[in-house]
């Protein structure tokens, strides 16, 4: 399982803690420190499209005009923190850390 988000997260805190307790054995990946192969891009904006950006964070609304109609794969290349988090692979991937999520990667 792989965890991709940025170390100063509080959900990606959280979601790590819940997957530990459980027993899960997640590698974290900060994604600031460790940027995503534009292969990984790819297969990210495939599975959930535009729903990968954040469009509610500070990096969306400091992005120029230009880059808020760019494609997201642009988006995630320019400014990896843009995406939302945290992004999980196992058995597939999930989107985000909610009571859904929670409960099907922790059981």
């Amino acid at each position: 399982m792989i965890l991709y988000g940025i170390s100063t997260c509080d959900t990606c805190k959280k979601a790590l803690k819940s997957l530990a307790a459980a027993g899960k054995s997640v590698t974290f990946r900060d994604v600031r420190a460790d940027p995503l192969t534009p292969a990984e891009i790819f297969e990210i904006v495939t599975e959930f499209g535009d729903r990968v950006i954040n469009k509610q964070s500070t990096t969306y609304r400091g992005f120029s005009d230009f880059l808020k109609m760019s494609e997201p794969e642009a988006q995630i290349a320019a400014q990896p923190t843009v995406m939302k988090r945290p992004l999980i692979r196992a058995d597939g991937w999930h989107l985000g850390w909610d009571d859904t999520i929670e409960a099907a990667l922790t059981r």
